[in-house]
């Protein structure tokens, strides 16, 4: 299946509301019920179908979830909800939407590592990173990223990051 928010026209961070509106507009749009050619029905038919699939996974992978039981994610769903979680500027949920993958590639160890970044949390970015390149050594967007985070750990070793560290810590308890 194509990705239900490309289907339904939107950007992969899109909510529920979001996801029901276009999915209103579309099925005005395309409803077999309005359409008199026989051809011309049968392929709003299949296209109606399309949409009703991409309307549910999309409204499935928008939808917080609830509960201890917690199913696991492809990578892309994952990577998906974290860039979700990104956009809407919450690391936390990103890292949580993360963890429930059942198979972890280097886009997954990429993304995991720019969330670990958004929280400054360099060292374990920078480990993502490197497995983000250790699995796929010709990726220079990953290893660009590796050297961003050796180089944020590095200003953070110095005395000017010990202060801005002491300082948002102070900031995080107000």
């Amino acid at each position: 299946m194509n990705n239900p928010f490309e289907v339904l026209g939107l950007k992969g961070w899109a909510g529920p509301d979001e996801i029901r509106s276009a999915y209103r507009t579309l099925a005005r749009q395309c409803h077999p019920d309005m359409i008199q050619d026989p051809a011309e029905k049968e392929a709003a038919q299949r296209r109606m179908v399309a949409l009703n699939l991409a309307y549910e996974e999309a409204l499935r992978l928008a939808s917080p979830r609830t509960g201890s039981v917690t199913p696991e994610l492809s990578s892309a769903e994952a990577i998906l909800m974290a860039q979700r979680a990104m956009a809407r500027d919450n690391p936390e949920g990103a890292l949580r939407s993360l963890v429930r993958c059942e198979k972890r590639d280097g886009e997954w160890y990429y993304m995991q590592g720019k969330v670990l970044m958004a929280m400054d949390e360099y060292d374990s970015a920078h480990q993502s990173f490197r497995e983000a390149v250790r699995l796929d050594p010709d990726n220079n967007v990953f290893r660009a990223g590796a050297l961003a985070a050796a180089v944020a750990q590095q200003k953070e070793q110095k005395l000017p990051g010990k202060v801005k560290k002491v300082f948002k810590h102070i900031a995080k308890k107000f």
